[in-house]
Parts: structure tokens; C-alpha cells; sequence
């Protein structure tokens, strides 16, 4: 019988029928019995050249000339150039949260995220800032009012956090919109406009002035701060690397004998290896740590846990115990602002140094080496300034109880 054929099931036939399977009626439209006795309406479409199956709900509460009804419409729809998948959708979103499509667009795109900790970075900022506000709302709802009340409050005081948030509800609201769940213009872009400038200048991470670093190293030396947050501040320092890169540094990472430290692209922010050398007073800094905490697993690990320090321990000592006005982050700055106004290296090494992103992509193409050799002689002299009122190498925890 050909496939347009109509009216090819009864209602009798569909109250007895048990047997699992499809059973067509014409236009598309089936009634499927499950193993379990279920029985449910679907119609096969096709649309730009792509078939589906669309749901169109159970057969105990749509009978089978109302089925049909949707079924011949569903047909003209597609016909007038329409898309019933697609209204579906947009109905199905009254009821869907921002909440539940933010957790769609989280899973399908989880195997892309770099690691396993920038994924539950994407998700706990939404928790933290979005879901409270605005995550119980249907996205079919969702306007830049909404966003607003989201970023405004973080725009200006925590712009990193905030231009974070903004990208991933950008992203979110552009699925949602590509899957047919939300109607409008992407909401964020409107909110976008209407939210201040904040310059450049005020979103940089506040650098301690290169004069100041040796003190810094002194300072260090002199303070009652737990040996393991001292070492790792000192090693992050000398290193020029990110602190998640110093935190997560292992002993499998680092070879003595060669000094140097190779960090693997999977703890990467451009997800490339990055190699460091290690200058005579890093050396001694993992040596200390070596005698403090053994040889193996991290190099700077909680005393108390043996697990990873936590992201905020060597902030809040810079802060807090040493009352200064600076960052992690901001001392690669004051070593980029070193080597800018007090050597003769080339901008490309301290670029290296810091294993920064080369935006140019012709310069990209270009590069092959790692400039390694300049950079060995850089973090030398780096470590000889730090250390300059010292004869010595300073160990870090000398005077204080092993």
C-alpha cells in the first residue's frame, strides 16, 4: 500500500494490538507499541532532506482522529515551508529552565573542554552566579533584563569572572536558539550594550613593581607563612608560570639533573607543553621540598591532606599575611615589566617565558623552536636579581621547625 495512503489503523485495532513494533496509518504516522505495553504516536517527517521521527505523545490521551488531525497539519506545515520540529521545541521550552538547557549544552560539548577542571569551572560559575538568579526560568523567556541581573552586579568588580559568564550564557542562549527553544535575538548581546566599559587597564591583575620582587623574596624568608604555600610562592616567582601550573606541579614533571621542568599540554592554558628551566635557586626550592614532603606525587602539597593547595592559599598570603597589592597572575607581570625596562632580551623570549599565546597567526606559523637557550640564560639572571642581596641561595625554611 503506498505511504500516503490514510486510515489504515481503527481504534479497535489500536486498543487490542500488544504485539511490539510500528504500526503505520498514513502521512508518516505510526503508532509504536513498546515492550512494556506502552503505546505512543509518532510521524516520520522530513525536512531540508533530513528525516525525523517527531514525538507527538501518548495514545492513551490523544485518540486517533485527533492524531491524524496533527498529522495532515504537521504535512502542510512542512509543505508551506515550515518546521513542526521545531514549534515542538518551542513549546516544550515554556516548561524548560535555563537551568536544564545550561546542563544540555555542559554534557554535549564536555569531551571539547581542555580538562576535567576547566568543565566543573564552566558549571560552578553558572551555579554560583546564574542558576541562583535566573536557572528556574524558561529560556523560551529568558530577555536581556534577564542577563542583566546576572552581570551587573560582577561587571565591573569581577570582569574576568563577569566576561566568562557572559560567553558561556551567550552560548547557551545560541544552542538554545539554533535547537528551536528560544525565538528571539540572543539576549546577551542586547545586555552586552547596555552594560559599561570597563578599560583594559582595570581588568589587569594589579603587578608588584619589579623593584620590590627581591624584597618580596625576603620577605618570604622572614615570614611565619606554612612552609609549603612559601616554597610554592618562591618556585612560582622564580618560574614566571600560572599558579594552577605551580600548584600541580609533580615530580614525574621535573628532571634535576637536566633542570629543566617540562609542565604536559593537559595542564596548559594553550594546551601545549611547556618546558621551564630551572635556575640554581628553583633547584633549591624543590630540593627543600623534596626533604619536607618526599620525592613523589606533587611538590607542594597540603601538609595536612597531602592533596593539591587550594587556588585561593597563595593570594590570601600575598594579601593578607604580606599586605600587598598583587596576585599570582600579577607577578608575571612584574617580571614581563622586568625584562621589558632592564634587560636586552627580545620580547618573543619573555613571551616564551611565559608561555603566552602568539596571537599573530603568520608569526605562529613561523615559530618552530622554543627559543630554550635564551630562555635558560633569562630565568638565570631573573633568579640572580630576585636573590641580588643574598650571597647565597636562600633556603626558604631555614630558622623555622622542620
Amino acid at each position: 500500500m503506498a505511504a500516503h495512503n490514510s486510515n489504515r489503523l481503527s481504534a479497535l485495532f489500536i486498543k487490542k494490538i500488544s504485539e511490539p513494533g510500528k504500526y503505520g496509518d498514513g502521512y508518516g504516522l505510526y503508532l509504536v507499541v513498546a515492550k512494556s505495553g506502552a503505546k505512543r504516536w509518532e510521524q516520520r517527517i522530513t525536512i531540508n532532506g533530513k528525516r525525523h521521527d517527531l514525538g507527538l505523545g501518548s495514545a492513551s490521551l490523544i485518540s486517533l482522529e485527533e492524531v491524524r488531525e496533527i498529522a495532515i497539519r504537521n504535512k502542510r506545515m512542512i509543505k508551506n515551508g515550515g518546521n513542526p520540529l521545531k514549534e515542538k521545541r518551542a513549546q516544550q521550552a515554556k516548561d524548560k529552565s535555563l537551568k536544564e538547557i545550561a546542563l544540555i549544552v555542559h554534557k554535549m560539548n564536555a569531551k571539547t573542554y581542555k580538562n576535567e577542571k576547566y568543565a566543573a569551572q564552566w558549571l560552578s560559575s553558572l551555579e554560583n552566579h546564574v542558576f541562583p538568579k535566573i536557572g528556574q526560568k524558561s529560556v523560551s523567556s529568558i530577555n536581556s533584563a534577564d542577563i542583566l541581573s546576572v552581570l551587573s552586579p560582577i561587571w565591573v568588580d569581577k570582569p574576568d569572572t563577569a566576561k566568562k559568564i557572559k560567553q558561556r550564557l551567550s552560548q547557551i542562549m545560541t544552542w538554545a536558539k539554533a535547537e528551536g527553544y528560544h525565538s528571539s535575538d540572543n539576549p546577551v548581546d542586547l545586555a552586552t550594550l547596555a552594560l559599561p566599559k570597563v578599560s583594559a587597564q582595570g581588568r589587569h591583575h594589579e603587578a608588584l613593581p619589579y623593584q620590590e620582587a627581591p624584597e618580596l623574596i625576603k620577605q618570604l624568608y622572614e615570614s611565619q607563612i606554612k612552609p609549603s604555600t612559601r616554597l610554592a610562592l618562591a618556585f612560582l616567582l622564580l618560574t614566571a608560570t600560572r599558579q594552577s601550573e605551580t600548584l600541580g606541579a609533580r615530580w614525574d614533571e621535573i628532571d634535576l639533573e637536566k633542570q629543566c621542568w617540562v609542565i604536559p599540554k593537559e595542564r596548559m592554558k594553550a594546551s601545549l607543553e611547556h618546558k621551564v628551566p630551572l635556575s640554581k635557586q628553583a633547584l633549591a626550592v624543590l630540593l627543600e621540598a623534596g626533604e619536607r614532603y618526599g620525592s613523589q606525587g606533587l611538590v607542594f602539597p597540603n601538609p595536612e591532606t597531602g592533596k593539591r593547595l587550594s587556588d585561593n592559599t597563595l593570594r590570601l598570603s600575598l594579601q593578607k599575611r604580606l599586605k600587598l597589592k598583587t596576585t599570582t597572575h600579577g607577578l608575571r607581570s612584574t617580571f614581563k615589566d622586568w625584562v621589558s625596562e632592564t634587560t636586552r632580551y627580545d620580547n618573543e623570549t619573555s613571551e616564551m617565558a611565559l608561555a603566552h599565546i602568539v596571537s599573530n597567526k603568520v608569526e605562529a606559523a613561523y615559530r618552530r623552536g622554543n627559543l630554550y637557550e635564551k630562555r635558560v640564560s633569562l630565568m638565570n639572571d631573573w633568579a640572580n636579581f630576585l636573590y641580588r642581596r643574598e650571597e647565597k641561595v636562600i633556603r626558604l625554611v631555614e630558622g623555622h621547625n622542620r
